[in-house]
């Protein structure tokens, strides 16, 4: 059997998908925007 394509990693995440590197950048900035328009719980990881 092959290993599942999924290993997941905490820091991996919040490293590629958390909110600092969001605010990094302008598209993320309006990803942000974006979900604080339509008042998620969680705007990023």
């Amino acid at each position: 059997m092959p290993k599942r394509t999924y290993q997941p990693k905490k820091r991996k995440r919040a490293r590629t998908h958390g909110f600092l590197k969001r605010m990094r950048t302008k598209a993320g900035q309006m990803v942000l925007k974006k979900r604080r328009d339509k008042k998620r719980d969680r705007l990023s990881v």
